[in-house]
């Protein structure tokens, strides 16, 4: 780990802005705003030292991994808060509230509602019973390749699909903020996500996750009062003169303007809280507590703080409307009504400016840059350790594979993640924010909650089960997905879609678990009615983490 030295970094961090100050000398934005750039080197160089020290601390597959398994509760409920509080919260979801009123709302609350499930019927069980990833989890008591190999594709996927979300917020940001072009900003992204993960790993990403999520609470607050402050501190007054000025009027006070048919609210719903609980970056948090009581403590922790930002999101989403939705400064050509500035997903970072100027919107918009660093890098780690430790270390070494070896093969994969990445992020760079994390949820809802809580709780599942079920929730979701307006009309260009809905979840889910039912229940097998026997013993140590099972299995 010895690679990255403080020269290094000092080196890496010129390079960055160096890069993004030349690429558009004219820029008037780079000229103007001096604090804004002031402390957008200040973050990076603050989470490039953290990589560094982390760098340093980060010997084995466990350290690599889990941190150690040494973070407290309450550092890892801040860490699991900064994974969720990600761009698509901060910028993603006060744009929707600002375009939709009340309905962008609806990606808060569901996102609450996944923690109390995950805190007391998910975490204890997910830390006694996991080491690195949730695939050890699922596999369990069940054939180690087929299980492994199947929950590594299902967390790539998912991964690489919430990626997206984080690239084009990053893009927009530092477009906005230095006047680049959009695919410069990605890129520098993507490098420097590279760098987190490959030095650094779980104990970077964590504690840079602990630092953003502190500074994205507090600028966010700060943010949400000021703005607040010119309404009186009054809510009733916010929503009148919001309602007043807004091209939907009143309606953005109540639901039913984004979602107009209960279909379309309802698979939401149940991506967003699901796919919470599916998420491959956010269960492997679990995993980097010393115990159950820490891991449950991480929950609750998590839950405050998101509850808390959240309500401060929709400060942010109304007073925008009033405050940013009637300046012409803040449009293209200065058209109110028009197009914003820096794309849709920038309301935030222009109320920023509205209420703090260039000091504020420069502080916010590091902030914004620095939550999406940590959230890639915590991204990029998950999907790496599904490559190394699940697919190559388990599935194609049998658990021969030394912890070097393990650590090499993630690094390499990292690299690869964030090539893929930048180019996705490339792609799909006119989509909104809290959109895109909403499909990546309904994914994850699909291919990973089912076979993951089933593993947990029903006796009944077997490998063929566990299989069917999170490919047939995969491919089902994806297929939708794609067929959706999102991607069939919006990004291949076709001219209708041939899913009418925007979110797979509703569909895709049931499936997913009929699938998976199905499967184990016509296997009559003597491997699946060993598999069902063993759940005695996971269900003691789920419980109780009395004794721990590491690597044997009914059928290596």
């Amino acid at each position: 780990m010895s690679g990255l030295t403080p020269k290094s970094i000092t080196s890496l961090g010129l390079l960055t802005w160096t890069g993004l100050a030349l690429a558009t000398p004219g820029s008037q934005a780079q000229t103007a705003n001096i604090p804004a750039i002031a402390m957008f080197l200040l973050f990076v160089s603050i989470t490039l030292a953290i990589t560094y020290w982390a760098a340093k601390r980060t010997r084995t597959a466990s350290d690599y991994y889990a941190a150690g398994g040494g973070i407290t509760g309450t550092q890892n409920g801040f860490a699991i808060a900064g994974d969720l509080l990600s761009a698509a919260t901060l910028l993603g979801i006060s744009s929707l509230i600002f375009a939709k009123g009340y309905d962008g709302f609806l990606y808060c609350l569901c996102l609450i509602v996944a923690f109390p499930m995950i805190l007391f019927i998910m975490a204890e069980r997910l830390r006694n019973l996991g080491r690195y990833t949730f695939a050890d989890v699922t596999s369990f008591r069940l054939s180690q390749r087929p299980v492994r190999t199947t929950a590594a594709i299902c967390s790539l996927t998912v991964v690489i699909f919430y990626l997206i979300a984080q690239m084009v917020g990053a893009g927009q940001v530092i477009k906005l903020l230095f006047g680049v072009e959009y695919w410069i900003a990605v890129v520098a992204v993507g490098v420097l996500m590279v760098i987190y993960v490959t030095f650094g790993g779980m104990l970077a990403t964590t504690w840079v996750q602990i630092v953003k999520a502190v500074l994205l609470v507090s600028g966010g607050t700060l943010m949400a009062l000021l703005a607040f402050s010119k309404f009186g501190f009054s809510f009733e007054t916010l929503a009148s003169k919001a309602a007043a000025v807004h091209k939907d009027g009143i309606k953005i006070l109540a639901p039913g303007v984004m979602f107009s048919d209960p279909i379309s609210a309802v698979s939401l719903a149940l991506g967003m809280v699901f796919g919470t609980a599916g998420l491959p970056h956010i269960l492997m948090r679990f995993f980097t507590v010393p115990n159950a009581v820490e891991s449950r403590k991480s929950a609750f922790v998590a839950t405050g703080l998101m509850g808390f930002f959240f309500l401060m999101i929709g400060l942010i989403g109304l007073s925008a409307v009033v405050l940013v939705g009637t300046d012409p400064q803040y449009f293209e050509g200065g058209i109110v009504g028009g197009k914003l500035l820096g794309g849709g997903n920038m309301p935030a970072m222009h109320l920023a400016h509205a209420v703090g100027g260039n000091l504020l919107l420069g502080f916010m918009a590091a902030v914004a840059f620095a939550t999406i660093l940590a959230v890639v890098s915590g991204l990029a780690l998950a999907g790496a350790s599904a490559i190394s430790h699940d697919i190559y270390a388990n599935a194609i070494k049998r658990g021969t594979a030394t912890e070097a070896e393990e650590i090499k093969v993630s690094k390499i994969a990292s690299l690869g993640l964030g090539v893929l990445a930048v180019i996705l992020g490339i792609m799909f760079e006119k989509h909104n924010l809290a959109f895109l994390s909403g499909l990546t949820l309904g994914i994850a809802a699909s291919a990973n909650f089912p076979v993951l809580i089933l593993s947990m709780y029903w006796q009944g599942l077997t490998t063929r089960g566990a299989v069917l079920g999170a490919m047939v929730g995969l491919i089902s979701a994806l297929t939708l997905v794609v067929c959706s307006k999102a991607v069939w009309v919006t990004v291949l260009g076709n001219p209708t879609a041939l899913f009418p809905y925007e979110q797979p979840a509703l569909f895709s889910m049931p499936l997913a678990f009929l699938a998976a039912w199905l499967g184990s229940v016509l296997d009559t097998s003597e491997t699946a009615a060993r598999e069902k026997a063993a759940f005695a013993e996971q269900d003691v140590l789920a419980e109780t983490g009395f004794y721990k099972k590491q690597q044997a299995s009914p059928t290596a």
